[in-house]
Parts: C-alpha cells; structure tokens; sequence
C-alpha cells in the first residue's frame, strides 16, 4: 500500500538505489520535491550524512524556524509501498517570486522503475488533504510543457490550466487545483 512518510534514515538503501536510476543529465534527471539542495556537502553518502539530511529535511516546515534566504517553509514527505522508496513529494506553505512562476506549492517525483503505475496521482491525491490541512483554500502545480505524465496527474486530481508560460526557467504548465470541502484535498 502507497503511503507518504516523513524522510527517514531507516530507508537508507532503498533510497540509494532509487537515487541510482534517475540519470545523471538530460530529461528526467531533476528530482523534484527531493530536497536535493539541501543535501550536506560531500552527498547523503555515508550514515551519518544520511540520516542528518533526512533530520534537516523534516525541519524545513517548522514555522518557528525562520526559512532560509529563498526559500519557503515546506513539509517533505517521500513516498513509499512497504519498505521501498518510490520516490519524494514537496509541501510548500506559500509561495515566492519562482515558486509562483515555475514552482508551485507542491514538487513530486517517482523514480523511473516505479513510474507509468499511478504512483504520482495516487500521492498526490494524498498531499491535497495534507495542503488544505495548512490552511491552504488552493494550490499551484507546475510541470514542464513537454511532460504529459506529470499534467494527466494534476489534472486526474483536479488541476485547471491556467495557462502556459515561457521564461528561465523553460515553458510551463501552471495548474490551481482548489481544495475545497467537496472536491479535490477533501479529506478522504
């Protein structure tokens, strides 16, 4: 059964090995919703690193810790079928400058051996409770313009385009998927 967990050291080596299929380069090597950014320098390698990531990872949406320089406070989740890693989802609180333009309030990714299985909707049909729990009444996804796995997942969950931008950060598609008390983040 698909669950979101808080990140944990204890899923270790089926991380590692999920990290291990995502290519280095190219299309598809973005993790989004991982918190690669805020792996200690060296890599999440070793134990010690590892477990002081996924410590740092579920700090980042304490409201009582100030977010750092950019960035907004977000709940970290990965998404996980028994003891396996399947892959990361990120929880935005709010929004910035980027995350309104090419972010959102929510990043996920699957890891490619465990794609094309309905593990992203079916995460992200667990997050939009999650989101209307932070008091959220609507959220903004993104994905890039040519990833139409990505845009049948937000919209199976109730994403209306609203339309598709062109900037640095490449072309967009910009979803709002309302989280009201009869459709979609409605508690299930």
């Amino acid at each position: 059964m698909l669950d979101l967990i808080a990140p944990t050291a204890h899923l270790r080596s089926s991380w590692l090995e999920a990290f291990r299929e995502w290519p280095v380069d190219g299309p598809g090597a973005r993790q989004d919703g991982a918190g690669l950014g805020l792996v200690p320098e060296g890599g999440p390698d070793g134990p010690e690193d590892f477990a002081a990531w996924t410590e740092r990872l579920r700090g980042q949406g304490d409201p009582a810790v100030p977010a750092a320089p950019g960035r907004v406070h977000a709940t970290y989740l990965w998404i996980v079928e028994d003891d396996t890693y399947l892959g990361a989802a990120e929880l935005r609180h709010s929004l910035n400058d980027f995350l309104l333009e090419a972010g959102g309030h929510i990043g996920y990714s699957v890891r490619p051996s465990a794609r094309r299985r309905g593990v992203a909707t079916r995460a992200l049909a667990a997050l939009l409770p999650r989101a209307r729990a932070l008091g959220l009444d609507r959220v903004l996804l993104t994905c890039d313009e040519d990833n139409p796995g990505s845009a049948r997942t937000i919209e199976r969950n109730g994403g209306v385009l609203e339309d598709v931008r062109s900037g640095a950060y490449g072309t967009r598609r910009r979803y709002w998927i309302d989280l009201d008390l009869d459709g979609p983040g409605r508690d299930r």
